[in-house]
């Protein structure tokens, strides 16, 4: 009895029951950080936000389970071509057998609109993508070749200048969206909040790459 009582307790801590309880199958997220690492040392803290967080975020992931792809981009990388890259592994593990349904991409910032670029480029349904503080209602005219699909959450800070929806643009893609949410955040952090791992955005990132369409 003392033992299910510690599970339940376990359980009930994740606020996200059942989307982390047990999985019999591997899932993947590839993360793909925001612009400032690519041309600064992480431990160069930015002069507003502070230091880029990204270990720990990768830590986040994995401690939940997860297999996480990322690499540090160095250079200020194009996007779109970036994505290319990301498209390609991808592939792979596609070829190797993985499920396109056990597959996130996740982006912050810069990060984001990579992935942007990846769900443009792949046109698979059925994998996941997580958008975070990346779009502005000018992207629409700006950045006409994007066109999401997926199953797609995008999560912004309403304190933040990419902090608007993104339904236009859901919009206005082609593809099928099984799946398609936002949820506004009121951190009071500006652009900062993607700098580190907080359960607003990491929490309801890794219940959508479970598959849980309504994570809170």
């Amino acid at each position: 009895m003392k033992k299910i009582l510690i599970l339940i307790a376990l359980f009930n801590g994740y606020g996200l029951f059942p989307c982390f309880g047990y999985e019999d199958t591997v899932k993947y997220i590839f993360f793909l950080h925001n612009r400032f690492p690519e041309t600064h040392d992480l431990s160069e803290p930015h002069p507003e936000y502070g230091l880029t967080e990204y270990q720990a975020i990768l830590d986040t992931f994995e401690s939940h389970g997860f297999r996480v792809i990322s690499e540090i981009r160095k250079g200020n990388v194009n996007a779109r071509e970036y994505a290319l890259t990301v498209c390609r592994q991808i592939d792979r593990l596609l070829r190797a057998g993985v499920k396109p349904s056990d597959i996130t991409v996740i982006g912050t910032s810069k990060g984001g609109y990579i992935a942007q670029y990846v769900s443009t480029f792949m046109q698979l349904p059925e994998l996941h993508f997580v958008f975070v503080a990346c779009f502005r209602e000018t992207d629409i005219q700006d950045i006409p070749d994007i066109n999401f699909c997926g199953n797609i959450l995008t999560i912004y800070e309403k304190t933040d200048p990419f902090g608007v929806s993104a339904i236009k643009r859901k919009e206005n893609s082609t593809c099928r969206i099984a799946h398609f949410r936002e949820i506004a955040l009121h951190t009071g952090l500006g652009h900062g909040f993607l700098f580190r791992p907080l359960d607003a955005w990491t929490r309801p990132a890794m219940a959508w790459a479970k598959g849980c369409y309504t994570p809170e």
